[in-house]
């Protein structure tokens, strides 16, 4: 079906059609995170309790070293073909990834091949990822009205944060109904199930979405040329790698890793998956707010404040509700975490939109944003990994002041002419 390229004014219709795709992404992401220690029993038993779980938390991981490549190839797809086409090509192949997933028996009835298949379906999801976010970014920041950019482009990470509860939420559901061997022998399979019967539904949505006005009026270029001004902009997407690292560091640790977290705390398993809905709505709450706020006093200040203050402040934290774990002090951490998360990257996705070049704005935006996300998941496989090499159970706040540190330092070196709106 042909884009419809009239003149009509977007309306918050087409925002949810854009997103939507973006909230199957996430939502898949968050299943895998919450039930990585059934997914493992499943795929990767062993006599080992932990070495197991690092097995799913690493092939959760491997998805998102995928999203480079798909950032390039993909990305450079919708620079030339358009947003639209862009959008609905990510969307058949994330449901690739969601489907096999559900559908793939465990190893003790098709012994290695069941782990080869979830890797498999797991990079697939990961190369279709690699430009989704960017892709759906890219398209709000081109359809926005003047000086609402920062609230359009909010809405990208807000889809998100609607999977993070809904997914949660559905954990808590099934924690409540089914025993804990039935969770682990066939009930986290219910979730992405739920996910499969999604993607008819969003392709419909996401069938009708118009061409942005801005993308229309130019001559598509060809692969050479986009991957050639790509290379041009490289110190662009360098430097928007470091700015993006925060976030994706940050929204790992505090979604996909809190009941992993709160596990090796000793905290109930129900309450944790509580705590991560209610960090999936905080999000949900401050990045429209401030993604605002940035369209009315400007990106950098945001940015700023934002990282500062989790470079002081995560050790800290992490060292207080560690000192004595509690359900209390892992929703106060955590909902401060989130209000950093979210400040932080409700500015920095719509900075990095008018940073790189119009040309090559979505495989630029792409690029950057995928190969920080290759840092950023494997967070929940890194941050394990040092609790138990250093038995100090408050190290995922250094890992966070760590990053913290060097997305500031990019902000403080990038040189743009902020144009608020």
């Amino acid at each position: 079906m042909p884009a419809d390229t009239s003149a009509k004014p977007f309306t918050a219709g087409d925002v949810v059609r854009i997103a939507s795709g973006n909230f199957l992404e996430m939502y898949d992401f968050m299943v895998f995170g919450y039930f990585a220690a059934a997914i493992g029993q499943a795929y990767f038993p062993s006599g080992d309790g932990a070495s197991t779980l690092l097995k799913s938390l690493a092939t959760f991981g491997a998805g998102f070293l995928m999203r480079p490549l798909g950032a390039l190839v993909l990305g450079a797809f919708t620079d030339r073909h358009g947003r639209r086409a862009g959008l609905l090509l990510t969307l058949a192949l994330m449901s690739v990834g969601i489907v096999t997933l559900t559908v793939t028996p465990a190893y003790a009835t098709i012994g290695v091949l069941a782990p080869i298949l979830v890797l498999l379906g797991r990079l697939i999801q990961g190369f279709s990822a690699g430009a989704e976010l960017g892709n759906v970014s890219v398209y709000l920041a081109e359809i926005a009205p003047p000086g609402r950019t920062g609230f359009y482009v909010s809405w990208q990470s807000a889809s998100q944060q609607v999977a993070v509860v809904v997914a949660a939420l559905v954990g808590v559901a099934l924690s409540s109904v089914l025993t804990a061997a039935q969770l682990a022998a066939w009930g986290w399979r219910v979730p992405l199930a739920l996910g499969c019967l999604l993607v008819p539904l969003l392709f419909l949505l996401r069938r009708h979405l118009r061409e942005s006005a801005e993308f229309e009026p130019r001559t598509p270029s060809d692969l050479a040329t986009i991957l050639r001004r790509l290379w041009q902009a490289r110190g662009i997407v360098v430097g928007g790698l470091r700015l993006v690292l925060m976030t994706t560091v940050s929204f790992y640790m505090i979604t996909a890793y809190t009941p992993t977290f709160g596990k090796l705390l000793h905290l109930p398993e129900q309450a944790n998956l509580w705590v991560t809905a209610g960090v999936g709505a905080s999000n949900l709450l401050w990045l429209p707010t401030v993604g605002a706020l940035s369209d009315r006093i400007g990106r950098k200040p945001i940015l700023i404040a934002c990282t500062v203050l989790m470079l002081l402040t995560a050790y800290p934290a992490m060292a207080w509700l560690t000192a004595a774990p509690s359900v209390a002090r892992l929703v106060a951490v955590e909902l401060w975490l989130s209000a950093l998360y979210a400040g932080y990257n409700s500015a920095m996705v719509v900075y990095l939109t008018e940073i790189v070049p119009a040309e090559v704005r979505a495989s630029g935006f792409s690029l950057a944003y995928s190969l920080a996300t290759a840092v950023g998941g494997f967070t929940p496989f890194l941050v394990t990994w040092l609790i138990g090499v250093t038995g100090n159970r408050a190290v995922p706040g250094l890992w966070l002041s760590a990053v913290a540190a060097v997305s500031l330092l990019s902000i403080l070196l990038t040189r743009h002419d902020e144009a608020v709106g």
